[in-house]
């Protein structure tokens, strides 16, 4: 199950990660009270508008804006609520914008320059561990820094019997190249991360960006969550975050009637009773030179 991003704040909050605060609208009229209460909340006085659907690359897309002021906020949330949003994860025609999160500038000056890093934890299938995935080009499309890059890509795998380490947490702060307050901050970032990973049965937490304020504080600016359905039960309040609008609604309704079903882009229909036999079916759908057009068990 997919969360937004300020539902993914949620989450990292509760398990003691600092995140970039903010209060999420669905008006434009909202969007200005939540600004002020941010202001007497953290004191800042420009204000990140961020359009809230299940997909990367909002900014690229025109998702994302900063405002300088509360007419600017208004102006903002009325041109990106309801507006089709188009990145490279959407469909074709985008996805249409709900709600918005107002939230605070992290970016202020102070003794030294904010710097960005990429940070994610997932299952590494090859070793059957958990993993960080870190790296210093963060705020960036992780892919690329992969291909042109991929000496700054660094990961850390974790042994399941004895969870993360001390060491490991100082590791990943080190390879990042910080020192000082910044050192340890990361240091406690990274553990809070790993714990909010594990303890909320996640398969993906994504953090693009993590921060370095000029203060020497680390924080998530950006969060992408990805919750193991199979573990919902465990998690009634996580499972009641679900943004149906943001889902597929054929699969939405075969949720309900209790089936698996995944919409594909092929044009033969498949009605299997198994999801081995389904597997086979696509394949020889495939083999025959056709598209499945779903997934069904």
């Amino acid at each position: 199950m997919n969360l937004h991003e300020y539902q993914g704040k949620e989450i990292l909050s509760k398990s003691g990660v600092r995140v970039q605060r903010g209060y999420v609208a669905d008006t434009p009229e909202k969007a200005v009270e939540a600004a002020k209460q941010l202001t007497k909340d953290t004191g800042t006085k420009w204000y990140v508008v961020k359009a809230q659907v299940h997909a990367g690359g909002r900014g690229k897309g025109g998702g994302v804006k900063l405002a300088k002021n509360l007419d600017e906020v208004k102006d903002l949330a009325s041109k990106i609520i309801g507006m089709q949003l188009v990145t490279p994860q959407t469909p074709p025609e985008g996805k249409k914008v709900n709600q918005v999160l107002i939230a605070e500038d992290v970016y202020y000056p102070g003794e030294s320059d904010p710097e960005e890093y990429y940070m994610s934890v997932m299952l590494n299938r090859d070793k059957g561990q958990n993993m960080i995935m870190y790296s210093p080009e963060g705020g960036m499309n992780i892919e690329e820094v992969a291909e042109k890059t991929p000496d700054k890509i660094f990961v850390e795998n974790i042994d399941p019997a004895h969870g993360l380490q001390d060491f490991q947490a100082r590791r990943i702060a080190f390879n990042l190249g910080l020192s000082g307050q910044a050192f340890k901050e990361m240091s406690k970032f990274v553990k809070a991360l790993y714990d909010a990973y594990t303890k909320n049965d996640a398969s993906l937490f994504e953090i693009n960006p993590v921060l370095k304020t000029s203060d020497n504080k680390i924080l998530a600016v950006d969060s992408k969550v990805v919750i193991d359905d199979n573990a919902l039960f465990r998690h009634k309040d996580i499972a009641e975050m679900r943004d149906t609008r943001e889902e597929n609604p054929v699969e939405v309704e075969a949720k309900k009637a209790g089936l698996s079903y995944v919409d594909l882009d092929g044009d033969v229909g498949c009605m299997v009773n198994g999801a081995g036999l389904a597997m086979a079916t696509m394949d020889l759908i495939k083999q025959a030179g056709g598209e499945p057009a779903n997934f069904l068990d």
